[in-house]
């Protein structure tokens, strides 16, 4: 009975182990993109993304604007590398099953008041959580 019960005990915390640190590979996918632009770093921006992967942003002109996550990277290196340009973000949900995942995060632009909401659709390729997806929207 003892036996059984601490190989029971060693599954249960294994799988709670591994959904852990499932879900904090997911957020050092997000943080990567939180950090680039933040810090205006495109390499970490484009690091964050699988390469093929589209932003769904607002536009004024537009309903729907489709931006290639390699294009959205490069307006980052436009600016001083790694200096704050004044991006917050903070991740505020996650939802992951099995090798698919959606994560919400907010970007506040400080002195602007503007507040960014992006809904992230993630996979994990290779081993490795990439942003597949990313929907924005903009708010004061």
């Amino acid at each position: 009975m003892k036996t059984y019960f601490l190989t029971l005990l060693f599954l249960i915390s294994s799988s709670l182990i591994i959904a852990q640190s499932e879900e904090d590979q997911i957020k050092i996918a997000i943080n990567k993109y939180i950090e680039g632009t933040s810090y205006n770093k495109p390499d970490m921006i484009k690091e964050a993304f699988y390469e093929e992967a589209n932003l769904f942003l607002s536009h004024k002109e537009k309903p729907i604007w489709i931006v290639p996550a390699a294009e959205y990277a490069s307006w980052f290196g436009k600016k001083e590398e790694g200096k704050f340009n004044g991006r917050v973000g903070n991740i505020l949900s996650i939802d992951q099953e099995n090798d698919i995942a959606m994560a919400k995060a907010e970007i506040l632009a400080k002195g602007k008041d503007i507040r960014y909401v992006d809904i992230f659709l993630l996979k994990k390729i290779e081993g490795e959580w990439k942003i597949i997806s990313k929907a924005a929207t903009r708010t004061k």
